[in-house]
C-alpha cells in the first residue's frame, strides 16, 4: 500500500534523505523511527505529498504521489505531527468541514463525522472552539480527520503526542485495531509505542535506512537481552564466578552488587537458547545454592537505538527535521 523506492530529498546540496527503499503492506503498523536531524519528518513529507521528492519514487496504493497527486491522496489519511486545525472553528464545524472537502456530504458526511467523533470521544465538544481545547483533545480531533473517509491507509506522525496515560492507552487500542486491515505508518520517538502497537520497524540515521525488521528483531540487538540476572543468598562472589564460568553456556559472570549478604550477578551466554536460564538454575540446585531471583533480561529498545543511531552525533548537523 506504501511503497518507496530509492527515495532522496536535498536541501541545496546536502543529502537529507539519501536513498532510502520500505514499504508497508494491508495489515502492517510501520513504525518510522529515527533521532532529531535524521531525515524522519522530511521523509513522512515526501510520502504525503507536502514536499517534492528529489529522486526516487512513492507510491500510495499503486497511485504515484508525484504523477497522481490527488488519486494517491484519496487513499490515505494523516495525521500531521502539530495537528494543525482551524482555531475559530467549532470541533464538529472542522470535522463537517473535512468531511465536505473529502466528497462526503449529507447522510454520508453526517453519519462519516458521527463515527470519527464516536471513535476518538469527541462527542461532549463537538460545539467547542478549536482554540480552547486542550492539546490532546486537538491531536484527537486531527486524527478524527485523518480517519473521516475511511482510507485503506494511514500516516500518523507522533498520534500520542500531548495525551495523557489513559488517552494514549486508547489511542493505541484504535491504531492496533485499525491495523488489522489497513497500511498504517507511524512516526514516533516513543520507544514503548513501538512495542505497543508496531508489526515492523525502520529505523533511519543521517537520511540512510539502518534497520528494517520486527520489534522482536530489534529488540534481539540489545547488548544485554540474552542474559540472566540472579541474586544469591549467602555465596562468596569469587567462588561463585569461578563455578558459573566452568559451565559452558556461560561466557562471562559478572559481579554487579553485594549488599546484606546477597550477590547480584550477570551471566552473559556463550549463544542463542531458550535453556539457558534453565541450565543455571539446573546448577543452583545441585549445589544448593539459595537465589532469592532469576530472570532473563528482555534487553531494552533504547540501548539497540542508541546503538544503531551514531549516539556520538559529532558531525550531524542540527535544524534539519
Amino acid at each position: 500500500m506504501i511503497e518507496a523506492t530509492s527515495v532522496k530529498k536535498y536541501f541545496g546540496d546536502r543529502p537529507v534523505v539519501a536513498g532510502i527503499s520500505f514499504s508497508v503492506a494491508r495489515g502492517e503498523v510501520l513504525g518510522f523511527l529515527g533521532p532529531n536531524g535524521a531525515g524522519k519528518s522530511t521523509t513522512m513529507r515526501m510520502i504525503t505529498g507536502f514536499l517534492p521528492l528529489s529522486e526516487g519514487s512513492i507510491s500510495i496504493g499503486g497511485c504515484d504521489i508525484e504523477e497522481n497527486p490527488v488519486e494517491a491522496k484519496r487513499l490515505f489519511g494523516y495525521l500531521p505531527e502539530n495537528a494543525p486545525a482551524y482555531q475559530d472553528m467549532s470541533v464538529g464545524g472542522f470535522l463537517q468541514f473535512s468531511a465536505a472537502i473529502r466528497g462526503l456530504s449529507g447522510r454520508a458526511g453526517k453519519a462519516a463525522v458521527e463515527r470519527a467523533a464516536g471513535l476518538c470521544h469527541l462527542e461532549g465538544v463537538m460545539r467547542q472552539p478549536i482554540d480552547t481545547l486542550s492539546k490532546g483533545y486537538r491531536h484527537r480531533l486531527c486524527f478524527a480527520q485523518a480517519i473521516l473517509h475511511d482510507p485503506p491507509v494511514l500516516i500518523l506522525d507522533e498520534p500520542t503526542d500531548g495525551l495523557d496515560p489513559n488517552q494514549k492507552h486508547e489511542m493505541r487500542e484504535l491504531i492496533r485495531e485499525m491495523g488489522r486491515d489497513k497500511a498504517i505508518i507511524v512516526s514516533t520517538h516513543i520507544l514503548e509505542e513501538v512495542e505497543a502497537i508496531c508489526t515492523r520497524v525502520i529505523i533511519i540515521d543521517r537520511g540512510t535506512l539502518v534497520f528494517n525488521g520486527t520489534p522482536r528483531e530489534l529488540l534481539a540487538r540489545a547488548p544485554h537481552g540474552d542474559r540472566v540476572l540472579v541474586i544469591l543468598r549467602g555465596i562468596d562472589g569469587e567462588e561463585a564466578v569461578a563455578a558459573l564460568e566452568k559451565l559452558p553456556q556461560i561466557r562471562r559472570a559478572e559481579i554487579l552488587g553485594e549488599e546484606e549478604g546477597r550477590l547480584t550477578l550477570a551471566l552473559q551466554p556463550t549463544g542463542k537458547g531458550e535453556d539457558f536460564a534453565w541450565n543455571i538454575k539446573k546448577m543452583l540446585d545441585e549445589r544448593r545454592w539459595e537465589f532469592c531471583e532469576l530472570h532473563t533480561e528482555s534487553g531494552r529498545l533504547d540501548e539497540v537505538f542508541r546503538d544503531l543511531t551514531a549516539p556520538d552525533g559529532a558531525d550531524r548537523k542540527e535544524g534539519v527535521a
